[in-house]
């Protein structure tokens, strides 16, 4: 559904019969930036149809909600909250389950910069919330994330790094420590459109286990009265790997609205 969304947005001819309202370069960095304060509404979906060493595929469907606090007595600046609520689908037996995964949230505080340059770090906390065993790692994770952004009229270049560890939860599973980088590489484009590189590395460091993407896609920024809708559809090619069930190729897409402003 989302990337169905997704193609649609992409294809539709930029000049309608109704006209489109310009969206400028600023507006274009703010809904592709993670440490845009707006409130924001995210459909994300990563689809991996195959995986190495196992003839299954994945899904993660990750609705998401971002909202910003404002500064106050006890933190002197402003901060993000994104709370994300995966459905995942996994490889179990012969067949898939597939269901509620670990809720995450992130607390990003936003310690700002000069110039185009952004930054964000703060707090992380993953829940064990998943529907099924194979769902989700049965623990409480802790940890931290931290957000780099240089921002210019050609788009944006930065990452997410986002560390956790667990401290509780089911003595029968295994402990859980990971890190993930995210490089974020945006070219802005004529009529509301960008190329886009955004995969996310993934670092099992429990079991020295890691698979490294490369991402090479598409996004449409539109506007609407009030709202800022972000189109994305990235292939993801996988180019380094150590271990099982990880993805060969994924594709990315999204559906992101950002509330407020005209």
């Amino acid at each position: 559904m989302v990337a169905t969304l997704a193609v649609v947005a992409l294809t539709l001819p930029s000049h309608p019969l109704h006209a489109e309202e310009a969206v400028s370069s600023e507006e274009m960095n703010k809904s592709n930036s993670p440490l845009n304060p707006a409130p924001a509404f995210n459909l994300q979906d990563y689809w991996s149809p195959q995986l190495y060493d196992v003839d299954k595929f994945t899904n993660d469907f990750l609705p998401r909600l971002s909202k910003t606090v404002p500064s106050g007595k006890f933190v002197h600046v402003p901060q993000i909250l994104r709370l994300t609520i995966p459905i995942s689908t996994r490889p179990y037996g012969a067949s898939t389950e597939t269901g509620l995964g670990d809720i995450n949230l992130f607390d990003i505080l936003l310690l700002g910069g000069k110039g185009g340059l952004q930054l964000g770090l703060g707090p992380l906390l993953t829940m064990p919330t998943a529907s099924h065993q194979i769902l989700g790692t049965g623990k409480w994770q802790g940890g931290v994330a931290a957000v780099g952004l240089n921002a210019r009229p050609k788009g944006l270049i930065g990452g997410l790094i986002q560390w956790q560890a667990s401290f509780a939860g089911d003595a029968n599973r295994p402990d859980v420590s990971s890190l993930t980088v995210q490089p974020l590489l945006i070219h802005n484009l004529p009529n509301g459109l960008c190329l886009r590189s955004t995969a996310v590395w993934t670092f099992d460091l429990k079991n020295d286990h890691y698979y490294i993407p490369i991402g090479f896609g598409f996004g449409k920024v539109k506007k609407a009265g009030m709202k800022t809708m972000n189109f994305v559809l990235e292939p993801q090619w996988t180019v380094a790997h150590d271990g099982a069930g990880f993805p060969k190729v994924t594709l990315f897409a999204a559906v992101n609205t950002q509330f407020g402003g005209k």
